[in-house]
């Protein structure tokens, strides 16, 4: 299994809890971990190497040139980092045809087989949205004219490479970028909703992208079958969207000691 990672240095640790949760919970799955980067220091590649390696599983660097983007138009809070996901077809190896993109700040908690084993066929990503009807009509409005019927969360994307190498011209995202910097929130999440959501393919946002904010609102919305014990055994991925992370001081969320839990694992 393929899987994408693209981080800097303050999200090393994190990595390391979010590979954790992976190995344990997907035994006997060889996973090949593509680090991408342009900004880590050796010593921290050879430590999430040496990591790696300890579970068994292989690590495989990704460097890109710091100067590859610097035509690029970047934003006042966002770098060049920000391209890395929309454009890494052009830097992982040819003969992939799938990848597993994850955000550190995700656990693992169940298996992603049959995530990563969805038909892609025609589509250029499968993600998730997060259905809340005031978040996806505010994103519709922002990006008009943009034809969008969801607003999609780019933490988990499964990518179509093959496809992506021939439908996306990298030029285009830098003109959106250009035309839209004063409307973008979240620049690579919007980028990859305003041009490309008609060739999304959607997955159950409760099993492989489930908002760790949320809780209440999933139990609500259905009728109370959506709980604690249900996550624990139906969902595989809960992601920590948000600026409030399970791994600052101060978080409270609900599922702080599940993250504690894999945090001692990974970082004894």
């Amino acid at each position: 299994m393929n899987i994408l990672v693209t981080i800097n240095a303050n999200y090393l640790k994190a990595l390391k809890v979010m590979l954790k949760s992976m190995f344990i919970n997907n035994p006997g799955v060889p996973f090949h971990i593509y680090l991408m980067h342009s900004r880590l220091k050796g010593e921290d590649v050879s430590d999430i190497d040496h990591f790696v390696a300890e579970h068994g599983q292989t690590l495989i660097e990704v460097e890109v040139q710091d100067d590859y983007f610097d035509r690029a138009p970047v934003l006042k809070h966002y770098t060049k980092e920000m391209y890395y996901r929309l454009l890494a077809f052009k830097f992982l190896p040819e003969n992939l045809d799938k990848i597993l993109y994850l955000d550190p700040d995700i656990l693992v908690i169940n298996e992603i087989q049959s995530l990563y084993d969805t038909d892609l066929s025609g589509f250029l990503y499968a993600a998730a949205y997060h259905d809340r009807v005031s978040i996806t009509e505010i994103n519709k409005l922002r990006l008009r004219p943009y034809e969008i019927e969801a607003y999609y969360n780019s933490g988990v994307l499964l990518m179509n490479l093959p496809l992506q190498r021939e439908k996306i011209n990298e030029q285009d995202i830098y003109n959106f970028v250009e035309e839209n910097k004063k409307r973008l929130i979240l620049p690579d999440q919007d980028i990859i909703n305003a041009l490309y959501s008609k060739s999304i393919k959607e997955i159950d946002e409760i099993r492989f992208n489930y908002d760790a904010r949320f809780y209440r609102y999933y139990k609500m919305m259905s009728n109370g079958n959506i709980d604690m014990d249900y996550v624990i055994r139906h969902t595989s991925i809960i992601h920590f969207c948000g600026k409030r992370k399970p791994w600052h001081k101060h978080y409270t969320g609900r599922f702080h000691s599940l993250y504690k839990h894999y945090e001692k694992l990974a970082l004894p």
